[in-house]
């Protein structure tokens, strides 16, 4: 919560006023993302649930799974980066592996509970996120998803988390449209 200090010529932010402000931005943003995700998802037929993505092989129901399930993985690497630790061992290698594995033992994954870990997910993360100070968000450590580049905290919750259900709802969309035309 933002707090305004008002002084004898006017009002002025205060430091604490600044601090998680970009915390909350990020939040937000990715809770609407979530929430679109699933309001998406709710209105889909159980044909279109079952639905393969083009390019991807998985179904939209799955995917919804998915980036519920993802979520606290982003957050806990997020969290290594907030803390000045390096993320090693991850690799897209293993990351696709994760994916597979994730379709194989979530294939009919229904609706209701795929919506009820996505809200509770995203609620979590956004609050991590909410938790998390303007230093935390700018440390920057190795990430060894992108070359051991050193990448902040900030950068790879923008590129994970927060983006991750706006990357697979516009494929999921494309996907619905493809296959009713």
């Amino acid at each position: 919560m933002t707090t305004v200090a008002t002084q004898a010529v006017g009002a002025s932010l205060t430091s604490a006023s600044l601090s998680n402000i970009r915390a909350k931005a990020l939040a937000e943003r990715l809770e609407y993302g979530a929430r679109a995700l699933a309001a998406l998802a709710k209105t889909l037929t159980p044909t279109q649930w079952t639905t393969r993505i083009p390019g991807d092989g998985r179904s939209i129901g799955v995917v919804v799974h998915h980036v519920a399930t993802m979520y606290p993985l982003e957050i806990e690497l997020a969290q290594a980066l907030a803390a000045g630790k390096p993320i090693t061992g991850v690799t897209w290698a293993a990351v696709h592996e994760l994916n597979a594995t994730h379709a194989r033992t979530n294939g009919d994954v229904r609706k209701d509970a795929a919506l009820d870990l996505l809200a509770r997910n995203s609620t979590a993360a956004a609050e991590a996120i909410r938790a998390l100070t303007d230093a935390q968000l700018d440390s920057a450590a190795a990430v060894s998803l992108n070359a051991d580049a050193p990448l902040t905290c900030q950068f790879f919750l923008e590129d994970h988390a927060v983006r991750h259900s706006y990357h697979h709802l516009a494929r999921i969309r494309a996907a619905i449209q493809s296959s009713t035309i």
